[in-house]
């Protein structure tokens, strides 16, 4: 791909997809724990970070993680309680918070169950305001960011059409999404794009279609929401299985 801050890796299937993920979130957490003593991390939902989480939490990963260093946040979220199937904070929390030995003052989810979605999104973006202390006008700068894409290139809740792929202003917005008839929590294309390190998931032929977009290089011209994170000095990093990856040349 023409562009060098962009890397894909194409594993043999979705086991070693997650292996060879989580050993390269490993890295880049231990590489920036070693000169910060904070490493704001944002995680996402899906099935294929959930592979991530559970290798991370095993004794292969568990034991390198600076842990007690690491601080999460969520791109996105349902409008449901945290113990709901559906919330993608109890996808983490069964998967690697409860197995692994990070404090629990580390970890900042989206409060979902909040029945007005504005004040959540309001909630959450005086939380990460609140951990990064900006100046006027500064964003927030994660570490680590992990990202999915939906078989029609949404990331995170940010869908395709939707006005908030706009936003220039708050860092957390409370879409509704049409498709879906529901509301969501989601973190903004700016805080996305002034990450440090951005991962993109991607397994299963049901996405071969979406990802073959990669092929349009430096997505000048982007036009879907996935292809429109493009960090402004991090890096973007694509690990998809060969199902994914199939129509890439």
């Amino acid at each position: 791909m023409p562009d060098k801050k962009i890397k894909t890796v194409i594993a043999d299937d979705l086991e070693s997809l997650c292996e060879q993920a989580a050993e390269f979130v490993v890295r880049c957490i231990t590489d920036r724990a070693s000169v910060e003593s904070r490493v704001p991390v944002v995680l996402s939902g899906g099935t294929t970070p959930k592979g991530v989480y559970e290798q991370l939490a095993g004794e292969n990963f568990k034991r390198r993680v600076p842990w007690n260093r690491m601080h999460l946040f969520w791109g996105d979220e349902r409008l449901v309680s945290p113990d709901h199937p559906e919330s993608n904070y109890f996808l983490a929390y069964e998967t690697l918070i409860s197995r692994v030995p990070i404090p629990r003052e580390n970890v900042y989810r989206i409060p979902g169950e909040k029945a007005d979605p504005e004040k959540a999104a309001d909630e959450y973006e005086q939380t990460l305001r609140d951990f990064f202390r900006p100046s006027r006008g500064e964003w927030p700068v994660f570490d680590l960011v992990l990202l999915g894409i939906g078989a029609d290139g949404h990331t995170a809740s940010l869908f395709p059409g939707s006005s908030v792929l706009q936003e220039k202003k708050r860092w957390v917005a409370a879409p509704y999404v049409e498709k879906l008839k529901s509301y969501r929590i989601t973190l903004t294309m700016p805080v996305f794009n002034y990450a440090r390190q951005v991962i993109f998931l991607a397994a299963g032929e049901e996405k071969a279609q979406v990802v073959k977009e990669l092929q349009a290089g430096n997505h000048t011209r982007a036009r879907l929401p996935f292809q429109l994170v493009q960090p402004h000095d991090g890096r973007l990093v694509f690990f998809l299985d060969k199902a994914a990856a199939r129509f890439i040349g």
